[in-house]
């Protein structure tokens, strides 16, 4: 599942994050038999990439990565993810209990349950991300 929020309310570039994205996932075990999503942030001083994954029953796993001059940084002591992502994680918790924790283990269902679109939120084009199965897009976040 893949979500994009943005400071300035332009269209996030996914081509920014895509390295990124599957250098996380390779690092983390993240497969396509593992529930995730990932946020795609284009803050007000840095980008942003947000990815959570589910294991252990109900546990919640988070990597933030910032770029800081070309360069991701992953380092939980000097950022984290902000108030407008937490619109989405709460989503995603909500939406991981309904699908997968509720004694029905279905993950295509979790996969298509996006978080509404809302005055903020505008789907991003698919094309971009062949290989995740949503995609949503937040914008206008003051980070």
């Amino acid at each position: 599942k893949l979500y994009t929020i943005s400071a300035s309310g332009s269209a996030v570039d996914f081509h920014r994050y895509s390295e990124r994205l599957t250098h996380v996932k390779q690092d983390k075990g993240i497969d396509e038999s593992v529930p995730a999503f990932a946020i795609l942030h284009d803050g007000a001083a840095f980008e942003y990439l947000i990815v959570g994954w589910w294991k252990n029953e109900n546990e919640l796993f988070l990597s933030v990565s910032v770029r800081e001059s070309d360069q991701w940084i992953e380092d939980l002591t000097k950022y984290s993810f902000c108030i407008w992502d937490l619109d989405i994680v709460l989503h995603e918790k909500n939406s991981f209990i309904t699908h997968l924790y509720s004694g029905t283990m279905n993950l295509k269902a979790y996969r298509q349950d996006m978080k509404q679109e809302t005055e903020h939120v505008v789907a991003l084009n698919r094309s971009l991300a062949p290989t995740l199965k949503s995609t949503s897009s937040v914008r206008g976040s003051e980070d």
